[in-house]
């Protein structure tokens, strides 16, 4: 497994994993960068305007992980760069797996 990979802070807890992302809105394209101080760090298009940068995180990550909708909520940090987010219904390792592959393409 990747390093940088490796530093990412998953957290178990009852109601799914809860990890930090570094949001970068306004990027040139809508990616998963990496791991940047135990976070990972996502790249979206959309401004950080009214919950539209959250938004293309989510949905980002949806896509990009296979991911329901009802799965991924931001818990901490709405209308900060530092977020916190919950993934329900998955493993940390399977996300981590998941994390990985994305990472890979």
């Amino acid at each position: 497994m990747d390093e940088p990979l490796k530093s990412l802070d998953l957290q178990t807890t009852s109601r799914g994993v809860v990890f930090n992302v570094r949001a970068q809105p306004g990027a040139r394209r809508n990616a998963i960068v990496g791991v940047h101080a135990a976070a990972l760090k996502v790249a979206v298009t959309a401004a950080a305007d009214k919950g539209k940068a959250n938004e293309a995180i989510v949905a980002l990550l949806c896509d990009r992980l296979d991911l329901a909708r009802s799965q991924v909520a931001v818990v901490a940090g709405a209308a900060s760069r530092q977020k916190k987010l919950r993934i329900a219904g998955i493993t940390a390792a399977d996300l981590r797996r998941r994390i990985a592959l994305c990472l890979a393409d």
